[in-house]
């Protein structure tokens, strides 16, 4: 039996790496990634987004987000319309053919997360949903939306512009690699 992990920021990341891994398990059907969803659903929640924009709203690299428009236009899902106010920008629009999709997805979404809170009662799915969102809240007001990206998960369907991610480069003398050894995440 696989030891419990009692560590709050690991037991999240192995819940989220696990879910993500279920869940484009059932999206494969669909010949679908996680990614490609996450942006199909992301652009139905604020359509007539900039390129740029649903990239931050969806966390997806700019690069990814350009193949994955470029497959949803070939296959009928979107389109994409010059800015009235911006002669360079396009904004991005659902097509009737991605309703299907759409649908399908939630369908999956919602069986991936009967089967992840299989034995926890109703009482204790909102519970979890809760606390959750508490810790959530917390690190949001803790993180500068400006570093983290958090604009998206606030309110994707309200979101203001989308903050621009800062690059740090990564360490290289090796104290980064000896810092991750003495400090566990929390």
């Amino acid at each position: 039996m696989e030891q419990p992990i009692r560590n709050f920021g690991f037991v999240v990341k192995d819940v989220s790496r696990l879910w993500v891994k279920h869940f484009e398990q059932r999206a494969a059907q669909l010949g679908m990634t996680l990614t490609q969803c996450k942006v199909l659903v992301f652009l139905s929640r604020n359509e007539g987004s900039t390129q740029t924009q649903l990239a931050e709203l969806s966390d997806t690299d700019p690069m990814t987000l350009v193949r994955v428009l470029d497959r949803m236009g070939h296959d009928g899902w979107i389109e994409r319309r010059p800015d009235p106010n911006d002669r360079r920008a396009h904004r991005l629009y659902l097509k009737p053919a991605s309703d299907a999709v759409l649908d399908e997805i939630a369908r999956i979404a919602d069986k991936v997360r009967g089967e992840a809170l299989a034995g926890l009662s109703a009482t204790e799915r909102e519970q979890l949903l809760t606390l959750l969102e508490r810790v959530r809240v917390n690190l949001v007001a803790l993180v500068p939306a400006t570093s983290a990206g958090a604009s998206h998960s606030a309110s994707p369907s309200n979101s203001p512009e989308p903050a621009r991610r800062s690059r740090r480069p990564a360490r290289t003398d090796g104290r980064a690699k000896q810092n991750r050894r003495r400090k566990a995440p929390q």
